[in-house]
């Protein structure tokens, strides 16, 4: 499923009240407002659905797969999602 498929699906799920406009500016909303709390607090955790927490990866080295070379891999930091138990069990 793409954003404007989920937007589709919000729109219907809502009885076709809301606008489209409408619709996707609350999608942006939850979407920036999850990103800003990650940032910030380090996780979003949505009961029922799952928490979004920030992940820190070390630095390593690792080779680059045409030359074979080895390369230093700066430490990074990622968004991890882990489904809640209400959601796995829903699939």
């Amino acid at each position: 499923m793409n954003k404007a498929q989920l937007l589709e699906l919000i729109q219907k799920n809502l009885g076709g009240e809301v606008t489209k406009r409408a619709t996707g500016e609350a999608l942006e909303a939850v979407l920036s407002a999850i990103a800003k709390g990650v940032k910030k607090d380090g996780s979003v955790q949505l009961i029922g659905f799952g928490t979004f927490k920030v992940a820190k990866r070390a630095a390593r080295t690792g080779r680059n797969p045409k030359t074979g070379a080895s390369m230093k891999i700066k430490a990074s930091k990622s968004v991890r999602f882990v489904a809640s138990s209400a959601l796995k069990a829903s699939l």
